[in-house]
Protein backbone atom coordinates (compact mmCIF):
# COMPACT_ATOMS: atom_id res chain seq x y z
CA UNK A 1 0.00 0.00 0.00
CA UNK A 2 2.49 2.82 -0.50
CA UNK A 3 1.13 6.22 0.36
CA UNK A 4 4.38 8.05 -0.95
CA UNK A 5 4.12 11.73 0.57
CA UNK A 6 0.71 12.31 2.63
CA UNK A 7 -2.54 13.16 1.00
CA UNK A 8 -5.05 14.96 2.85
CA UNK A 9 -8.49 13.71 2.27
CA UNK A 10 -10.95 16.29 1.51
CA UNK A 11 -13.23 17.08 4.90
CA UNK A 12 -16.33 15.61 2.96
CA UNK A 13 -15.11 12.24 3.01
CA UNK A 14 -15.75 11.46 6.59
CA UNK A 15 -18.78 10.98 8.40
CA UNK A 16 -17.08 12.60 11.91
CA UNK A 17 -13.98 12.99 13.43
CA UNK A 18 -11.91 10.37 13.44
CA UNK A 19 -11.68 9.80 16.67
CA UNK A 20 -15.53 9.15 16.67
CA UNK A 21 -15.14 6.42 13.56
CA UNK A 22 -15.83 2.98 13.90
CA UNK A 23 -14.23 2.05 11.48
CA UNK A 24 -11.50 4.24 8.86
CA UNK A 25 -9.10 2.94 6.07
CA UNK A 26 -7.61 5.24 3.56
CA UNK A 27 -5.15 3.54 1.03
CA UNK A 28 -3.26 5.26 -1.72
CA UNK A 29 -2.09 4.24 -5.06
CA UNK A 30 0.25 6.25 -7.23
CA UNK A 31 -0.81 5.36 -11.08
CA UNK A 32 0.82 5.92 -14.66
CA UNK A 33 -1.20 8.41 -15.79
CA UNK A 34 -4.01 10.92 -14.22
CA UNK A 35 -7.50 9.87 -14.12
CA UNK A 36 -10.96 11.19 -12.86
CA UNK A 37 -12.39 9.61 -10.03
CA UNK A 38 -15.53 8.38 -11.66
CA UNK A 39 -12.70 6.32 -14.19
CA UNK A 40 -11.53 4.68 -11.02
CA UNK A 41 -14.48 3.79 -10.19
CA UNK A 42 -15.42 2.59 -13.20
CA UNK A 43 -11.81 0.25 -14.05
CA UNK A 44 -12.07 -1.04 -10.50
CA UNK A 45 -15.27 -2.56 -11.83
CA UNK A 46 -14.73 -3.33 -14.93
CA UNK A 47 -13.19 -6.75 -13.75
CA UNK A 48 -15.43 -9.17 -11.84
CA UNK A 49 -14.08 -10.11 -8.46
CA UNK A 50 -15.29 -13.78 -7.68
CA UNK A 51 -14.07 -13.48 -4.23
CA UNK A 52 -16.13 -10.44 -3.80
CA UNK A 53 -19.03 -11.65 -5.60
CA UNK A 54 -19.29 -14.36 -3.04
CA UNK A 55 -18.91 -12.64 -0.22
CA UNK A 56 -21.54 -10.10 -1.68
CA UNK A 57 -23.79 -12.85 -1.07
CA UNK A 58 -23.07 -14.32 2.14
CA UNK A 59 -23.25 -10.88 3.15
CA UNK A 60 -26.79 -10.44 1.72
CA UNK A 61 -28.00 -13.97 3.48
CA UNK A 62 -26.42 -13.12 7.07
CA UNK A 63 -27.77 -9.50 7.05
CA UNK A 64 -31.62 -9.89 5.49
CA UNK A 65 -31.87 -12.22 8.91
CA UNK A 66 -31.29 -8.41 10.47
CA UNK A 67 -33.81 -6.42 8.53
CA UNK A 68 -30.78 -5.26 6.55
CA UNK A 69 -31.88 -4.39 2.66
CA UNK A 70 -29.71 -6.93 0.08
CA UNK A 71 -27.09 -4.92 -2.07
CA UNK A 72 -26.06 -7.32 -4.70
CA UNK A 73 -22.77 -6.39 -5.30
CA UNK A 74 -21.10 -4.53 -8.08
CA UNK A 75 -22.23 -4.35 -11.31
CA UNK A 76 -19.64 -4.37 -14.34
CA UNK A 77 -21.42 -1.69 -16.74
CA UNK A 78 -19.26 1.72 -16.88
CA UNK A 79 -21.41 4.81 -15.96
CA UNK A 80 -20.77 7.54 -18.34
CA UNK A 81 -21.65 10.44 -15.92
CA UNK A 82 -22.44 10.45 -12.34
CA UNK A 83 -24.49 13.48 -10.38
CA UNK A 84 -25.32 14.06 -6.69
CA UNK A 85 -28.47 11.86 -5.77
CA UNK A 86 -27.66 9.09 -8.44
CA UNK A 87 -26.75 5.72 -7.32
CA UNK A 88 -23.53 3.78 -8.25
CA UNK A 89 -24.83 0.12 -7.66
CA UNK A 90 -25.77 0.57 -3.60
CA UNK A 91 -23.90 3.43 -2.89
CA UNK A 92 -26.08 7.32 -3.00
CA UNK A 93 -23.71 9.39 -4.67
CA UNK A 94 -23.65 12.80 -2.06
CA UNK A 95 -20.68 14.43 -4.05
CA UNK A 96 -19.59 14.11 -7.80
CA UNK A 97 -16.72 16.13 -9.26
CA UNK A 98 -13.90 15.02 -11.85
CA UNK A 99 -11.31 14.32 -9.07
CA UNK A 100 -13.76 13.40 -6.11
CA UNK A 101 -16.89 11.24 -5.64
CA UNK A 102 -18.42 10.71 -2.04
CA UNK A 103 -21.01 8.08 -1.76
CA UNK A 104 -22.73 6.40 1.14
CA UNK A 105 -24.99 3.74 2.21
CA UNK A 106 -26.95 4.48 5.54
CA UNK A 107 -29.48 2.15 7.55
CA UNK A 108 -30.65 1.71 10.94
CA UNK A 109 -27.42 -0.77 11.94
CA UNK A 110 -24.37 1.43 10.04
CA UNK A 111 -23.40 4.74 8.16
CA UNK A 112 -20.71 3.88 5.49
CA UNK A 113 -18.91 6.74 3.39
CA UNK A 114 -16.80 5.67 0.60
CA UNK A 115 -14.58 8.20 -1.17
CA UNK A 116 -12.41 8.09 -4.37
CA UNK A 117 -10.26 11.06 -4.88
CA UNK A 118 -7.94 11.85 -7.46
CA UNK A 119 -4.58 14.52 -7.72
CA UNK A 120 -2.92 13.91 -10.55
CA UNK A 121 -1.77 10.40 -11.07
CA UNK A 122 -2.34 9.33 -7.03
CA UNK A 123 -5.74 8.02 -6.51
CA UNK A 124 -7.53 7.44 -2.97
CA UNK A 125 -9.55 5.64 -1.26
CA UNK A 126 -10.70 6.44 1.91
CA UNK A 127 -13.42 4.74 3.74
CA UNK A 128 -15.37 5.51 7.15
CA UNK A 129 -18.30 4.04 9.31
CA UNK A 130 -20.50 4.94 12.08
CA UNK A 131 -22.03 1.95 13.73
CA UNK A 132 -25.58 2.45 15.97
CA UNK A 133 -25.89 -1.26 17.49
CA UNK A 134 -24.97 -4.44 18.11
CA UNK A 135 -24.94 -5.65 14.82
CA UNK A 136 -23.38 -3.35 12.89
CA UNK A 137 -20.60 -3.29 15.26
CA UNK A 138 -20.48 -7.44 15.27
CA UNK A 139 -20.48 -6.81 11.40
CA UNK A 140 -17.78 -4.68 11.11
CA UNK A 141 -15.80 -7.21 13.24
CA UNK A 142 -16.09 -9.32 10.06
CA UNK A 143 -15.93 -6.48 7.07
CA UNK A 144 -13.78 -3.97 8.64
CA UNK A 145 -10.69 -6.37 7.77
CA UNK A 146 -11.40 -8.01 4.71
CA UNK A 147 -12.41 -4.36 3.33
CA UNK A 148 -9.13 -3.16 3.56
CA UNK A 149 -7.94 -6.19 1.67
CA UNK A 150 -9.69 -6.04 -0.74
CA UNK A 151 -9.40 -2.04 -1.08
CA UNK A 152 -5.58 -3.07 -1.12
CA UNK A 153 -5.75 -6.14 -3.54
CA UNK A 154 -8.47 -3.55 -5.94
CA UNK A 155 -5.32 -0.86 -6.16
CA UNK A 156 -2.82 -3.09 -6.62
CA UNK A 157 -4.41 -4.41 -9.90
CA UNK A 158 -5.29 -0.57 -10.87
CA UNK A 159 -1.96 0.34 -10.58
CA UNK A 160 -0.86 -3.15 -12.77
CA UNK A 161 -3.36 -2.35 -15.18
CA UNK A 162 -2.58 1.39 -15.63
CA UNK A 163 0.57 0.34 -16.12
CA UNK A 164 1.85 2.15 -12.62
Amino acid sequence: MPSGHPVAEPPQCLLAPPERLDFHDRQVAILSEPMTALQVWNLLRCRPQPFLRAAFRIRDAVSARFGVRRIGGFTTEPVAQVAVGDRLDFFLVEHAAPDLLVLTERDRHLDVMTCISTAGTRVAIVSSVLTHNLFGRAYMLVVGPAHKLIVWNMLRWLRRETGA
